[in-house]
């Protein structure tokens, strides 16, 4: 079924939306939380609140790509039951570090400035990922979107290691360099 009935099924209140939603798109939210997460259980747990955001926001909310929407309300739970798991009380925080390599060429949002221009800055990066090689957004994104180990990125891709570094090093070197053209700075 594709995505504007199934979107139909959710603005009629039809719970056989969540269901088409979980054929269609459970595989794709499991693989993101477990990206992040690396546990079965606290995966799914994620996916299943994702349909419950989906059921909670739409309507009125009308996704216009509903792959793309279930994906970031995943990762975004999902971040947030790893940063709930890892709390310095319960031991260390690994996505931390994965995020941790990106200080270098993002701004921080703790200031007013920073949040007006949030919308400057996501344009940017859109721009900065756009003039990539697809190659090279595609080990971007599967790092830093999908939280993936540079060992199984370079198996994906079939690629070294040092090579998958090499292009993360200067994919981020080029981010830092667009986004400080564009007058943002870190």
């Amino acid at each position: 079924m594709d995505d504007e009935k199934i979107l139909d099924l959710y603005f009629a209140r039809d719970e056989s939306a969540i269901q088409l939603t979980a054929q269609k798109y459970g595989a794709y939210c499991r693989a993101i939380a477990n990206g992040i997460l690396h546990n079965r259980e606290d995966s799914l747990e994620c996916v299943n609140d994702t349909y419950l955001r989906a059921w909670e926001a739409i309507p009125p909310k009308r996704p216009t790509l509903f792959r793309v929407y279930l994906g970031k309300i995943t990762r975004n739970l999902s971040l947030d039951k790893h940063r709930w798991l890892n709390a310095a009380k319960r031991g260390g925080d690994t996505v931390t570090a994965l995020y941790g390599e990106l200080n270098d060429c993002l701004p921080g949002v703790n200031t007013v400035e920073a949040e007006t221009e949030a919308g400057h800055i996501t344009q940017t990066i859109d721009a900065s990922l756009r003039r990539m090689s697809q190659e090279m957004r595609l080990v971007f994104m599967r790092r830093y979107w999908h939280a993936d180990s540079i060992e199984a990125i370079a198996g994906r891709y079939r690629m070294t290691e040092g090579k998958v570094k090499s292009m993360l090093f200067r994919a981020r070197k080029k981010l830092k360099g667009d986004l400080e053209g564009e007058g943002v700075y870190v």
